[in-house]
């Protein structure tokens, strides 16, 4: 069965079991997650998406209530995860093309001091459930495919994969997330009712098909990218692209080295997805797996 196969059960099914699922998740990460439509909790999730991603003074702030509130008017999805009375993380969502098939996850984020409790991906589980609730089998968002961390959790973790590179997508960010750099993204597409879908969703990793093949993009001993056309060469119909470690903490300490990553992934990632191949896992050797042949 290929991975992005839909599985035989009703979708009716497949929705009970997410919302089970994401139960099951909240109850792990001892948060309660609910949908938000009053103004006070919307003021606490634009405070609390301002102290993520630390918008420069005078800047452009992450979101701002006003929106929010006509996206909860419109029938969009707005939710926070409560501990006790304090939010400690947020999700929000809009209605997106084909009609009544896609969810567009826009942003997601939990506050620094509720890391390492599975809130994320508590909040997604909550996303997935309240998707399939309304009949829709598809998510998507976009992420930095340089940020190691977020390829692992929404490939390996949630068992959504990339299907395009956007170049500089949202234009200038300054804020400490983006540190100024060109805002390249890849959209995700999480197939709600796929085999890996629901495995993720219960609670187990999803796994690189490959991991042995050539590198067409690796680290190099300076810590700099290392770029090999050869590897689409050598016969095989996979190939690896490595990310760094921390590019976050490069962006902030040696910026001329992070810009250089910025063109290596988008000339070997953003090129490879826009001559057909696809991202078909992200491997425990922090690489994505591209298979040349997916067309």
């Amino acid at each position: 069965m290929s991975s992005m196969t839909r599985l035989s059960a009703p979708l009716s099914d497949v929705a009970g079991a997410a919302a089970e699922a994401a139960r099951a998740a909240a109850g792990r990460s001892g948060v309660r997650v609910a949908e938000l439509r009053e103004t006070a909790d919307l003021q606490r999730l634009c405070a609390l998406f301002g102290t993520i991603w630390r918008a420069e003074p005078g800047g452009e702030p992450p979101m701002i209530t006003s929106l929010l509130r006509a996206l909860c008017h419109t029938g969009n999805y707005v939710t926070g995860a409560f501990d006790g009375e304090e939010m400690v993380g947020a999700c929000v969502g809009v209605y997106a093309e084909p009609a009544g098939q896609v969810l567009h996850s826009h942003m997601a984020g939990v506050a620094a001091s509720a890391q390492a409790r599975s809130i994320g991906y508590t909040l997604k589980l909550h996303q997935r459930a309240w998707a399939l609730a309304r009949g829709i089998n598809r998510v998507t968002w976009t992420y930095d495919p340089l940020i190691r961390r977020n390829a692992h959790f929404n490939i390996t973790k949630l068992g959504a994969l990339p299907t395009a590179y956007f170049t500089d997508f949202y234009g200038p960010m300054e804020d400490a997330v983006n540190g100024g750099t060109p805002t390249d993204r890849v959209l995700v597409e999480w197939r709600l009712d796929s085999e890996r879908a629901v495995t993720a969703a219960s609670g187990v990793r999803v796994p690189a098909p490959v991991v042995d093949a050539p590198r067409i993009l690796s680290v190099g001993p300076d810590g700099l990218p290392l770029h090999d056309p050869a590897a689409t060469r050598s016969g095989g119909s996979v190939v690896l692209a490595e990310v760094p470690a921390d590019i976050e903490r490069m962006r902030h300490t040696d910026r001329a080295s992070a810009a250089a990553w910025r063109s290596a992934l988008r000339e070997v990632l953003g090129g490879l997805l826009g001559a057909g191949a696809a991202v078909t896992g992200f491997s425990s050797a922090n690489c994505y797996v591209i298979d040349l042949e997916a067309s």
